[in-house]
């Protein structure tokens, strides 16, 4: 398995061995282990650029997801056809670290634990998940979201309780 990792901003690199091992796990409970996976940390400016020029909008988000399976105008990959190989190239996941800080105050949750929570929405979306498609098709994201979730929170309280 291969994580790549690119931090734009100071405060990113600071977290970057962290996010690396979340992206990690992710893949390896998705089962896409072998796969091949790139994280970037930009700020709100950079974001918005990358909004504005693939998604036409001019604004800043939290998260942008570019899809190395998803043929342009094609329905998103089906996640049980992909294949678990070093040759199996997944995307790119884009956070903004300035979005996600904001957010995490807001929700009144970690900064880590906010950009984990983006970093899985942007790999589900990766391997064609798309709450944007349907409701039923919402669901089953936000179902696998929490999975996931819930995942890292398990692992957080045994390590709490040792």
């Amino acid at each position: 398995m291969a994580v790549a990792f690119r931090a734009d901003t100071g405060r990113a690199r600071a977290g970057s061995r962290a996010i690396r091992a979340d992206a990690a796990r992710i893949l390896r409970a998705l089962g896409y282990a072998r796969c091949e996976l790139s994280v970037a940390i930009v700020d709100d400016a950079g974001i918005r650029r990358l909004n504005r020029t693939f998604r036409g909008k001019d604004r800043a988000t939290d998260v942008l997801a570019f899809s190395q399976l998803e043929e342009r105008g094609a329905p998103p990959p089906d996640p049980a056809a992909i294949k678990n190989d070093d040759a199996t190239i997944l995307g790119d996941v884009v956070i903004s670290i300035d979005t996600a800080a904001a957010q995490a105050r807001e929700l009144r949750v970690a900064l880590r634990a906010r950009i984990r929570a983006l970093l899985i929405h942007g790999v589900l979306h990766l391997v064609g998940y798309d709450h944007e498609r349907s409701r039923s098709d919402a669901l089953l994201m936000r179902a696998r979201e929490r999975e996931l979730a819930a995942m890292f929170a398990k692992s957080r309280a045994r390590g709490a309780a040792r």
